[in-house]
């Protein structure tokens, strides 16, 4: 009995580690989903949507705009002053920083997944 007293800390931290790697530090494989934000709400948050690049890319002036999807199939116009990362237009999947508005999704950052 005292054998199995001495394994279950042990065990415990073990399992709390492999959670804690599992959910938090590895990347997520599926995409976000814009229903998830509320377009009255300014909070810059991450999501992680595929790229429309069928459907073309704008640039005029300072600002990009093109087309994404999520999960649910729902395609939503990305536009924004951010800079396109080298091998954009190559990615499938990429991650947008931003929030969402009536008109689209206001990019801050993209980054490739």
């Amino acid at each position: 009995m005292k054998k199995i007293q001495k394994l279950i800390l042990p065990a415990l931290i073990v399992l709390a580690i492999v959670l804690m790697f599992k959910f938090y530090f590895m990347k997520g494989g599926e995409l976000g989903s814009f229903s998830d934000f509320d377009p009255n709400n300014n909070a810059v948050k991450d999501i992680r949507v595929q790229l429309l690049i069928v459907r073309g890319i704008e640039r005029s002036g300072g600002e990009v705009s093109f087309f994404t999807s999520d999960r649910n199939g729902r395609v939503v116009k990305a536009y924004g002053d951010a800079t396109l990362p080298a091998g954009f237009e190559d990615s499938d999947v990429i991650i947008l920083r931003g929030h969402l508005t009536q008109s689209g999704f206001h990019v801050h950052e993209i980054l490739l997944d």
